[in-house]
């Protein structure tokens, strides 16, 4: 006779065991029809499992958080349905649920073609009009390998034979078609709906492995209803449109090339934007009190192993060995070489506390080939890294500061959509339970005191301790994880760091790992993607180009080159014997925020025709106005800008605000 809890607190008695689906229908008709599934004391479950005992349940809708990964979850099963119809010779292998959508294994010598996947996406589409029917089954593990074994399916009979001996196998029945999967499913396959689409096939090794065969994946998407399938493919086509590699090189700003795979090329333009983001970190945190300092980016591997890299981060470390036989690794992180710099000298006193020690580094990890994307994913970037030490009561104070600096620092970037996330332990790690206890607890008191709202990330600390990851919403709903504020109680004291507390005693400092920009590299690029290329005036790699429309203004366009450069503004003049509509095209292909055209009328009265990059039409003003104006926006900084000329033409910038 068990007793149901209801999500409302209400309390539902059964006098025998009950399903998901009664539990549902004895609510209402309507929750009957619209049910996915059910949650059993926050575990999902099938609609169809059964409840014995006293139990809290929510039942599980279209509109309920859940949803979205079982839909998806479906749709891959429902995708190796189809493909196993049309091509019977095709073998199965594993579909997962993924962000956005899934994907689903296949093992096929003939490779998919794009007229494929509109076959197989028609096919899928087919069986939710059948509606077959989704049952779980649980068989004796030989039987299953036998099953799979006779009907061809090598895979799958290798997934059943790793499973442990005390895990029950199960399968799910799908119409005629069968599959094995934990669960839980749909009640059917009509309750999927069709706000799906298959996107595209690429490579996979057969359980990760190089070694191993190659298989074929087949990627997809899906969501609730149309309407969010329309705005995610809208989002994607946005998303090509402003893709940072395309227009990095519409923009010229850098490039790369296979001698040096994941490390950037930068161009003169694309330079400026790179020293304008360094150049605007270094005022906010020198304004804050930390000072710069510069570390080797060669260190010998015993530092690295003292720190506790080598055994947590040595399969991304680039290393080399000299003729003596020492080991050497290129620096994927600034922390040790800043514990070095305050170790040095005499011991510090608490008075000396907080120390704030700030470096744009320039670090080095491997990744793999494959994983390489742009300015987003490479092997050589710079970090705006800093370092606090300060004593135990101290962490608050100062995990606060930076909360209060990195925010700010987003906002005059255009970024206003902020998400704050905390993450604690991971399963690898450095440092006693108590030691984590400790840092946790800190750095939760921390953000506490701040009032700002954040989600809790379990499992994705740094393997020396907590953090606070600052996650930044773009104008397309994109989430970039950028800055980070790290509570560490254990490389202080793995490095032999100590200070002279007021008890005349020698502490180990507590060390607070800090980033807001994070790469100075990806940084860039989510920016160039924000804006779709029209970067605010004081982020652009080039402020204004003029541009003659006769060859009688070329004195005066230097005239005007020279006095937009007097005022710290980086300009240029285009004296090439083309029309104005061609000259205004082509920079306003590369992005050039503000063009100053010049024909007869206006060298004779010392003016410009300004126009902005996406604004129809020109204002005509003095070329003195326009050079101060252009002066003022840039000093101004921030995502706004230009008002005095009819605002700037930079691309839209998010909304919501930072939860407090």
């Amino acid at each position: 006779m068990p007793r149901i809890t209801l999500p409302d607190g209400s309390v539902r008695q059964f006098d025998s065991p009950v399903s998901g689906a009664d539990v549902a229908a004895s609510i209402g008709k309507g929750l009957a029809r619209a049910a996915l599934a059910i949650k059993v004391d926050g575990v999902l479950r099938d609609l169809a499992a059964t409840i014995e005992t006293d139990a809290s349940v929510a039942v599980v809708t279209r509109d309920s958080e859940e949803a979205l990964e079982l839909l998806r979850h479906d749709a891959a099963h429902v995708l190796a349905e189809a493909v196993k119809e049309l091509y019977p010779e095709t073998q199965i292998t594993i579909g997962p649920a993924i962000e956005n959508g899934f994907y689903y294994d296949f093992a096929r010598e003939q490779p998919f073609t794009p007229e494929d996947l509109e076959r197989i996406e028609a096919r899928m589409r087919e069986i939710v009009d059948r509606d077959e029917p989704i049952s779980r089954e649980e068989w004796d593990r030989d039987e299953a390998i036998r099953f799979f074994r006779d009907w061809g399916e090598a895979y799958k009979a290798e997934i059943i034979a790793g499973i442990p001996s005390d895990e029950p196998v199960s399968l799910y029945r799908q119409g005629e078609w069968i599959d094995l999967c934990r669960g839980p499913h749909l009640p059917s396959t009509g309750k999927l709906g069709k706000a799906f689409k298959l996107m595209r096939i690429s490579g996979a090794y057969w359980r990760g492995d190089s070694r191993n065969e190659m298989l074929q994946r087949v990627y997809g998407t899906a969501w609730a209803n149309e309407k969010q399938l329309e705005s995610y493919l809208h989002m994607l086509e946005e998303a090509e449109r402003r893709d940072h590699r395309k227009l990095g090189r519409e923009m010229d700003l850098y490039h790369f090339q296979e001698e040096s795979p994941g490390s950037v090329f930068w161009h003169p333009k694309g330079q400026r934007l790179f020293r304008a983001l360094i150049r605007y970190v270094r005022e906010r945190q020198s304004a804050a009190g930390y000072v710069e300092v510069d570390t080797p980016e060669l260190m010998d591997r015993g530092l690295w192993e003292a720190s506790g890299h080598w055994e947590a981060f040595r399969e991304n470390m680039f290393t080399s060995q000299t003729e003596d036989g020492r080991v050497f690794a290129l620096k994927p992180m600034n922390c040790p070489g800043h514990v070095q710099i305050f170790r040095n000298g005499p011991v510090k006193s608490h008075r000396s506390l907080p120390m704030r020690i700030a470096e744009f580094g320039k670090v080095h990890r491997y990744e793999p080939s494959g994983a390489l994307h742009g300015l987003m994913r490479v092997r050589a970037f710079t970090q705006d890294d800093a370092h606090v030490f300060c004593t135990g009561g101290q962490i608050t104070q100062e995990a606060t500061a930076m909360c209060d600096l990195i925010l700010s620092i987003y906002r005059d970037f255009g970024f206003e959509d902020v998400r704050i996330k905390f993450a604690d332990r991971p399963g690898t790690r450095v440092g006693s339970d108590a030691i984590w206890d400790q840092a946790e607890a800190a750095l939760r008191v921390a953000i506490d005191s701040t009032g700002l709202e954040y989600s809790h990330n379990p499992g994705e600390g740094a393997f020396y301790g907590p953090k606070l990851e600052f996650v930044l919403r773009d104008a397309i709903g994109r989430d970039w994880q950028c800055g980070t504020v790290q509570v560490d109680f254990n490389l202080p004291g793995r490095l032999g760091a100590s200070y002279v507390g007021e008890d005349g005693e020698r502490h180990v400092p507590v060390m607070i790992h800090r980033a807001m920009l994070g790469s100075i590299e990806r940084f860039a690029g989510i920016l160039i993607e924000h804006y779709a290329g029209h970067l605010p005036l004081w982020l652009a790699p080039r402020h204004a180009v003029v541009c003659t429309i006769t060859s009688d203004a070329d004195a005066y366009a230097g005239e005007v080159v020279e006095a937009l450069r007097a005022r710290g503004l980086h300009a240029e003049a285009d004296l090439r014997n083309e029309t104005i509509s061609y000259k205004v095209r082509e920079h306003s292909h590369t992005k050039a925020p503000v063009i100053l055209a010049l024909g007869k009328r206006e060298v004779e009265r010392r003016e410009v025709s300004m126009r902005r990059l996406g604004r129809r039409g020109q204002l005509v003003v003095s070329l003195e106005e326009a050079a101060e104006a252009l002066a003022r926006e840039v000093a101004m900084r921030g995502a706004a800008g230009g008002e005095e000329f009819a605002a700037s033409g930079g691309g839209p910038v998010s909304g919501g605000g930072v939860r407090r």
